[in-house]
């Protein structure tokens, strides 16, 4: 298991946890099944044991790995693409759109896969607890553009990671190589 797989075990928990308190906003405060997260913790724990804290795992993993793959290699095609075909100097104005697109990128195939990792952490009686039941289930009951519901707010939030993400970076490239190095990283 990557590196990624180990921090996604430790994280899931709370991914959970986060899931189902979101989840639960859309409900009147009455009907709201947790009063906190750390009552959320100790629900799931009741209901599920401890096992109930990994619900969605292994797209949570599929998801990251999809996500940091399409991000990293967008950024470098898109900066490759806008200094050798468009002429674009090796600033931060290229920087920060090369890092935008990678992030639309990271979302156009990353949303599939946070869509059923959100459903499995989330499913509710009566809905499948499977990858292999729930994707027919989104497929065919809401149609295919469900796989991107929340396309906008992911969009907001992988662009304008990448565009911290990736500015850092080229400052950091650029403090190792020197002023004046350029070229294609």
């Amino acid at each position: 298991m990557a590196t990624g797989g180990i921090a996604i075990s430790f994280a899931n928990p709370t991914d959970v946890v986060k899931i189902r308190m979101q989840a639960q906003g859309r409900l009147p405060p009455a009907e709201r099944p947790y009063t906190s997260s750390l009552d959320c913790y100790q629900k799931i724990l009741a209901k599920d044991g401890i096992t109930g804290f990994w619900v969605g795992w292994g797209p949570n993993v599929a998801r990251n790995a999809i996500i940091n793959a399409a991000e990293l290699a967008s950024y470098d095609q898109f900066k490759q693409i806008a200094l050798g075909t468009l002429g674009m100097s090796n600033g931060l104005h290229t920087h920060i759109l090369c890092a935008f697109g990678a992030g639309f990128n990271a979302v156009v195939f990353g949303s599939p896969v946070d869509v059923i990792k959100t459903r499995l952490m989330n499913k509710t009686p009566g809905q499948s607890s499977s990858l292999i039941g729930i994707v027919p289930e989104i497929l065919f009951k809401e149609g295919p553009l469900a796989f991107y519901k929340g396309f906008q707010a992911n969009f907001l939030r992988l662009g304008s990671w990448n565009v911290c993400m990736f500015v850092a970076l080229e400052q950091i490239k650029n403090y190792v190589d020197g002023p004046g190095a350029g070229g294609h990283h």
